[in-house]
């Protein structure tokens, strides 16, 4: 469902994140397994790297994935997780300062790209350089992206548009969304003309096509840190934190496009 919301639009209860986060943790903690909130885009490469750690573990974890804003918070209100993955480092230490993540666990896991997508079917075709038309590329659809004002993915993307010098052009055409894989949903479907994802979002969908990449130099680094929680009281967290820092769990994440940033154990 969309709603305007100031220049833009505002996508709302997509795929039902918040509710079933909520709903599904207090349940995992019974079953006395590891909980992991993970950013919404690790899903495709994170479900098969905790399949994969399942026997080094002991056991598979409970994963709930969303936009890392909206985990962070959901930590700070007390929300039992064990581990954060989070697709920044901003929302990492945003947690850190408040003393609720276990410093000497943090390692920055993850790279990342950002790609501009459309519809699988779509003509639109770009070379992403400083000042590209990309205002006639959407033409009269829309822009999906994260929202920008919390979303990793939405606040890397406008500040590739920014540096670009093409954000004032595009900004009443955006669409924002509650976290990448809604933003990804709206131009899979039509609904959205051009979206701006994360490259292993486009490689997980079938249903968009990579239009060009961002300048790496065009935002700031792409990174995705993990910790354990202050209050992460399972005891099988040390070892799901080392298995994403395995030679198997390395090779799963880059078949999903991501580079490896930690050094392999």
């Amino acid at each position: 469902m969309l709603k305007h919301k100031g220049f833009g639009l505002k996508v709302i209860a997509i795929g039902g994140f918040a509710a079933a986060l909520m709903a599904a943790v207090p349940a995992a903690h019974a079953e006395d397994k590891v909980v992991v909130f993970a950013a919404a885009s690790l899903k495709d490469g994170l479900d098969a790297v905790n399949k994969a750690c399942e026997a080094d573990v002991g056991e598979a974890a409970t994963i709930s994935y969303a936009a890392s804003s909206a985990l962070a918070k959901q930590i700070e209100g007390g929300a039992p997780a064990d581990v954060f993955i989070s697709a920044d480092l901003d929302w990492m230490r945003y947690l850190s300062d408040k003393k609720l993540t276990k410093p000497d666990t943090e390692v920055k896991l993850l790279g990342n790209q950002i790609v501009l997508v459309a519809p699988k079917d779509s003509k639109a075709e770009a070379k992403i350089e400083k000042g590209f038309d990309l205002a006639k590329l959407i033409g009269d659809g829309k822009l999906a992206m994260g929202d920008f004002k919390a979303v990793p993915a939405g606040k890397y993307g406008k500040a590739a548009l920014e540096s670009l010098g093409v954000w004032s052009s595009v900004e009443g055409k955006v669409a924002q969304a509650e976290n990448v894989r809604a933003a990804l949903k709206l131009v899979s479907t039509g609904e959205a003309a051009l979206g701006i994802v994360y490259a292993t979002d486009a490689h997980a969908e079938k249903g968009v096509k990579v239009v060009g990449t961002f300048p790496e130099d065009s935002h700031p680094p792409i990174i995705y840190p993990v910790a354990q929680t202050a209050d992460s009281k399972d005891k099988d967290t040390p070892a799901f934190l080392k298995c994403l820092e395995s030679v198997k769990a390395a090779e799963l994440f880059k078949a999903q496009g991501f580079t490896i940033l930690a050094p392999s154990n």
